[in-house]
């Protein structure tokens, strides 16, 4: 592996909050195309290494880069500049605004547009609002305010906000939490969808596991804020530490192939 392969590199990072360390000498590198996932129980640490990762908390020691720069010594929105971009497990919409307009926001914010949200803007960036609705299949909610959306639409939405920020590399912290099963295959397709036709480099937490064996090209475990084990959903499976300390010493589920899923 080269340097230049890799879109991502977390090296030796630790966070402490006081007495309690919730990241212990995590590492990591993530490599330009690929699509890895962050699982482990409760507490594990996930959400924290990636608000670290994020810039939204600065490691207490190790270092993060991304695209040649350190990003503990970035604002959280320049990092999005750079093309790293993140959602949320509860979903962050404007849920007052119409789905059109919450992409636009994104908009305005990426083209440094804000002031326009407080002016007669609704034309602004328009059509390349309307594009991101309608790779995400909710264009015909174009005008329905968010809050009316079904759960998995807004799951839907904030994707959708996500890619008007053109991410390269895009971090989906519990991206089919709460929905239904349904609607948890359907994200699941189209997330591994868009990070085909737009070359994105993914990194996600999820506890369903059907869609991590699904998504994933690799897997990192986590517990107790370290680094339990790494590898292909093969190999995690078979690792008897994450069996016991995660899966369950009963689990047997073998991930399905990737084309042409389909899962009752």
């Amino acid at each position: 592996m080269t340097v230049r392969e890799i879109a991502l590199s977390a090296h030796n990072v630790t966070m402490r909050f006081s007495e309690f360390v919730a990241v212990d000498d995590v590492s990591l590198d993530l490599v330009a195309g690929e699509r890895r996932a962050l699982i482990g129980p409760n507490g594990a640490g996930k959400t924290t290494l990636f608000n670290v990762i994020s810039g939204r908390l600065r490691p207490s020691t190790g270092e993060v880069h991304y695209a040649g720069k350190r990003l503990a010594a970035m604002p959280a929105a320049d990092i999005v500049r750079l093309g790293l971009v993140r959602t949320f497990q509860i979903t962050s919409v404007f849920r007052r605004l119409t789905c059109l307009e919450n992409v636009q926001a994104a908009l305005f914010a990426r083209n440094r547009h804000a002031r326009w949200l407080f002016s007669r803007s609704a034309r602004v960036d328009q059509d390349e609002a309307l594009a991101c609705l309608t790779t995400v299949g909710i264009e015909r909610f174009a005008a329905t305010p968010a809050a009316s959306l079904s759960y998995g639409d807004q799951k839907r939405l904030e994707l959708a906000i996500a890619l008007a920020l053109r991410p390269k590399l895009l971090l989906l912290d519990e991206p089919t939490a709460g929905v239904e099963a349904q609607t948890r295959r359907t994200l699941v397709e189209l997330i591994m969808r868009l990070c085909t036709e737009q070359s994105l480099t993914l990194l996600f937490c999820e506890h369903d596991m059907d869609a991590v064996f699904r998504i994933a090209d690799r897997i990192t475990v986590l517990h107790q804020g370290r680094v339990l084990a790494e590898g292909t959903p093969d190999a995690i499976q078979a690792n008897a530490q994450v069996r016991n300390v995660y899966l369950g010493a009963g689990h047997s589920h073998p991930a399905p192939p990737k084309p042409g899923w389909s899962a009752a």
